[in-house]
C-alpha cells in the first residue's frame, strides 16, 4: 500500500491518500476514469461540432438564405451522437465513483471495527465512546468524500488537454491569450489550501466532541431525567454544537470565497478571447468559426477547473479524517496469543500468582495477589468498595493483561492460549447485564449453535425459565435496546443463561445476581451444584463476587480482598471468627440489605394505604 507522509502540505498528503484509494480499488477507478474521459472527449467534440456547423452549415445558410435537408440531417446526427456518448460517459463516471467511494468507506469501517476488537480494554478506557463512534463513521466518510469528484476531475483533465489542443489547432494566438488564466487558478488553489486546512481540522475534531457529549447524554438518560438535569444537559450540549456550527461556517466561508474566483477566471478568459477574436476576424487573421470554437471551449474549461477545485477543496478534510483513522489503525496494544489449548472437559483449576495491575502509573489496584481455586469448587470473593474485585475479573478473563504475575487455567498461562480458546472454557457474567436489541434466544445464543433444549436448560439453572414462558412470544420475544422491556433481575438472569448455555468450565460472577432476591440467588447456586452432581462432564468451577451473607455462606471457600491483596482465606464461619475486618464488612452489608428491605416494605405499605384512602 502506498505510504501517506506524516508531514507536508495538505495537497501533497491529500494526493498520497488518493494514491491509497486507487491502490485499493484499481479496476473500479479505471472504469470510472475511462467513462469520465469519454465524457470529456465528447464535451470537447461539442466545441468542434459547433465550429464546424458555424462554417459549413450556419454561415452558408445565412449567405444563401436557405439550406439543404442533408446538411440539417448531418448536423442533427452529429450532435445527437455526441450527446449519447456523453450521456454514457456521465452515467459510467457517476456509477463508478459511487461504487468506489462506498466500497472504500465499508472497507475502512471494517478495519476500524476489527482494530477496536483487537485492542485491549485498557485502550478503550482511555478513549471516549463518542470519539470511537466518530472515528468509525464521520472520519471514515470524510476520508473518501473526495472520491466522488475524483474520477470526474481526472477525466476532465483529459478534457482540458483535448480542449487546449483544439484551441491551439483553431487559433494559436487566441489560445495563448486565454491560457493566461491557468497560473491564476494555481495561485488561488494554493491560497485556498493554506486557509482551509486548519479550519477543516478543527471542524472534524468538533464533530467527535459533539458525538461524545451526545452519546454520554443519551447513555445517562436515567440520571438526567431522575435528577431533573435536562436543562443543564441541553446547555452542556450547546457549547460544542455551537462551536461546530461556527467551525463549519468558517469552512464554508472559505469555500464561498474560493468558488466564485474559480468560476470567474474562465469567464474572464472568454471575455479576453472574444475581445481579441473580434479584432482578428476583422483583420482576416481568423475565421468566425475559430473564434466561436475557442470561446466555447473556454466556457468548457470552467467545468474542469471547477472539478479540480472540488477535489482540492476536499483534500484537507480527507487528510484530517485519514490522520484520525490512522491513529486507531496504528494503535499499539493488541493482545498476543499463543498456541496452547485447554483439552480438559471437567471443571477448571484456577491459579493466580503475584498479580499486579494498575490503570495509572504508580497507582496499583492489585498488588501481589495470590490464590488457587480447586476444580469444581464454589469460591466467594468479598471485599470493600474499591478493593479491586471487578478489576480482578477482567484479569481472570484476560480482558487486560497483568503488569506482573500470571493467571493460569489448568496450569496454562492465559497469555499462552490460542485466540478464542479462553472463551470456550471461561465465562464472565458482569455486574451490569448488557442485552442486545434482539430476542431472548438471540441474546442467549449470540449466534452460537444451540438447541432450544440447551437454552431452556440454561434458563432453568438461571431461574429465568418461569418468566420467559410468560412472555408473549417466549424465546422469540424482543427485549428492546439494552433489554429495556425487562426488569433488572430478568436481565441478569438472561445474561447468566447466556454464560451457562456454553457450559463453561470456569464461571465468574461479578455480583451478577445482585438484582434478584436472596431466595432466587440461592436457587441459582443450588442449580449449578445439581448440574455438577447429575453430570460430571458439566462440572463448573465458580468464582463469585459476593456481598450477601446468604450467598457467601453457600460458597465452599471465601477470599477476603482488601487493598489489592487476599488478606484472609477460609470458610465464612472461619473468617467470621478470625478476621475482624471481614466480620465488620459482612455485617455492614447485611444491615444495609435489611434496611433497604424494610424501606421497600414500608413504601409498599404506604402505597397500599394511599389506595385505601383513594
Amino acid at each position: 500500500m502506498p505510504k501517506v507522509p506524516d508531514k507536508g502540505s495538505a495537497t501533497r498528503r491529500g494526493f498520497a491518500v488518493l494514491r491509497v484509494a486507487i491502490w485499493e480499488e484499481p479496476w473500479v477507478f479505471a472504469f470510472s476514469v475511462a467513462a469520465s474521459m469519454l465524457y470529456g472527449a465528447m464535451t470537447v467534440a461539442d466545441g468542434w461540432a459547433l465550429g464546424w456547423a458555424t462554417d459549413h452549415v450556419i454561415r452558408p445558410a445565412l449567405e444563401r438564405g436557405d439550406t439543404t435537408f442533408g446538411a440539417l440531417a448531418a448536423l442533427v446526427s452529429l450532435f445527437l451522437g455526441i450527446a449519447i456518448l456523453r450521456a454514457i460517459g456521465v452515467v459510467g463516471r457517476r456509477v463508478g465513483a459511487g461504487i468506489m467511494q462506498f466500497r472504500l468507506q465499508a472497507t475502512y469501517r471494517r478495519r476500524v471495527t476489527r482494530q477496536y476488537q483487537k485492542l485491549p480494554l485498557e485502550w478503550h478506557h482511555r478513549h471516549p465512546t463518542g470519539q470511537l463512534l466518530s472515528n468509525a463513521n464521520a472520519d471514515v466518510e470524510s476520508i473518501w468524500f473526495v472520491i466522488a469528484p475524483l474520477p470526474m476531475a481526472i477525466g476532465v483533465l483529459a478534457m482540458l488537454a483535448f480542449a487546449t489542443a483544439a484551441m491551439f489547432m483553431a487559433d494559436v494566438w487566441l489560445a495563448l491569450v486565454g491560457c493566461l488564466v491557468f497560473p491564476l487558478v494555481f495561485v488561488a488553489n494554493v491560497i485556498f489550501q493554506r486557509v482551509l486546512q486548519p479550519l477543516a481540522t478543527r471542524a472534524q475534531q468538533l464533530r467527535a466532541d459533539v458525538s461524545e457529549v451526545a452519546h454520554e447524554s443519551f447513555d445517562g438518560a436515567l440520571v438526567v431525567k431522575t435528577l431533573g438535569r435536562e436543562a443543564a444537559e441541553t446547555e452542556r450540549f450547546r457549547a460544542p454544537t455551537y462551536a461546530l456550527r461556527d467551525a463549519n461556517i468558517a469552512v464554508n466561508k472559505a469555500r464561498g470565497m474560493f468558488d466564485p474566483v474559480i468560476d470567474a477566471l474562465p469567464r474572464i478568459g472568454v471575455l479576453i478571447v472574444l475581445l481579441v477574436g473580434v479584432g482578428r476576424v476583422r483583420s482576416g487573421a481568423a475565421d468566425a468559426g475559430d473564434v466561436v470554437q475557442v470561446a466555447f471551449l473556454f466556457t468548457l474549461i470552467g467545468f474542469p477547473i471547477r472539478a479540480l477545485g472540488w477535489v482540492l477543496g476536499e483534500l484537507p478534510r480527507s487528510v484530517v479524517g485519514w490522520d484520525r483513522v490512522q491513529r486507531v489503525l496504528t494503535a499499539e496494544g493488541g493482545m498476543e496469543y499463543g498456541e496452547d489449548r485447554l483439552t480438559s472437559k471437567t471443571a477448571a483449576r484456577l491459579d493466580v500468582s503475584g498479580l499486579r495491575f494498575g490503570y495509572l502509573p504508580d497507582r496499583d489496584v492489585l498488588r501481589g495477589m495470590e490464590f488457587t481455586v480447586e476444580p469444581g469448587r464454589t469460591v466467594a470473593v468479598v471485599g470493600p468498595t474499591g478493593a479491586g474485585k471487578s478489576t480482578m475479573t477482567t484479569l481472570l478473563t484476560r480482558l487486560v493483561d497483568p503488569e506482573e504475575g500470571s493467571v493460569k487455567v489448568d496450569g496454562t498461562d492465559l497469555r499462552g492460549l490460542a485466540q478464542g480458546e479462553l472463551a470456550d472454557s471461561v465465562a464472565l457474567v458482569a455486574q451490569t447485564a448488557f442485552l442486545f436489541d434482539d430476542s431472548i434466544r438471540g441474546n442467549i445464543t449470540l449466534g452460537g449453535d444451540y438447541t432450544d433444549e440447551d437454552i431452556w436448560d440454561a434458563l432453568r439453572i438461571a431461574q429465568g425459565d418461569g418468566f420467559v414462558k410468560t412472555l408473549p412470544h417466549g424465546l422469540d420475544t424482543k427485549v428492546g435496546e439494552r433489554g429495556t422491556t425487562l426488569s433488572g433481575g430478568q436481565r441478569q438472569r438472561i445474561a447468566l443463561a447466556r454464560a451457562l448455555v456454553r457450559r463453561p468450565r470456569l464461571l465468574i460472577l461479578d455480583d451478577a445476581t445482585s438484582a434478584v432476591d436472596p431466595q432466587v440467588e440461592a436457587r441459582i447456586l443450588a442449580g449449578l451444584r445439581s448440574v455438577v452432581q447429575e453430570d460430571a462432564t458439566a462440572a463448573t468451577t465458580v468464582l463469585v463476587i459476593a456481598y450477601r451473607k446468604a450467598t457467601i455462606s453457600l460458597a465452599d471457600e471465601v477470599l477476603f480482598l482488601d487493598e489489592g491483596r487476599i488478606t484472609a482465606q477460609g470458610t465464612h464461619t472461619e473468617l467470621q471468627q478470625t478476621s475482624a475486618a471481614y466480620r465488620e464488612l459482612v455485617d455492614a452489608y447485611e444491615k444495609d440489605a435489611e434496611r433497604r428491605l424494610e424501606e421497600a416494605e414500608l413504601d409498599s405499605e404506604l402505597d397500599d394505604l394511599d389506595e385505601v384512602k383513594a
